[in-house]
């Protein structure tokens, strides 16, 4: 799987187990609401910084949202 993919599979799983909408992480990160899907469908590069904000911003460790074996999905 694409490490896009990856990285937005873990970004979903973790905005939806923190009861966060789109927006709501959007407005915690500062961004508009289209980059938090663009990057949850896997079409967005981000950068390592943006990596640090959104683990930030769901409390999470950056390394959960790189987790290409589906454990960070499971739970």
């Amino acid at each position: 799987m694409d490490i896009r993919e990856v990285f937005g599979a873990n970004l979903q799983f973790f905005r939806e187990k923190a009861g966060l909408s789109q927006a709501a992480l959007a407005d915690r990160m500062g961004v508009d609401r289209a980059h938090i899907s663009a990057m949850e469908r896997g079409q967005q590069n981000v950068t390592i910084i943006t990596l640090w904000h959104v683990a930030e911003a769901l409390d999470v460790k950056p390394a959960a949202l790189l987790d290409d074996h589906g454990k960070s999905r499971k739970a």
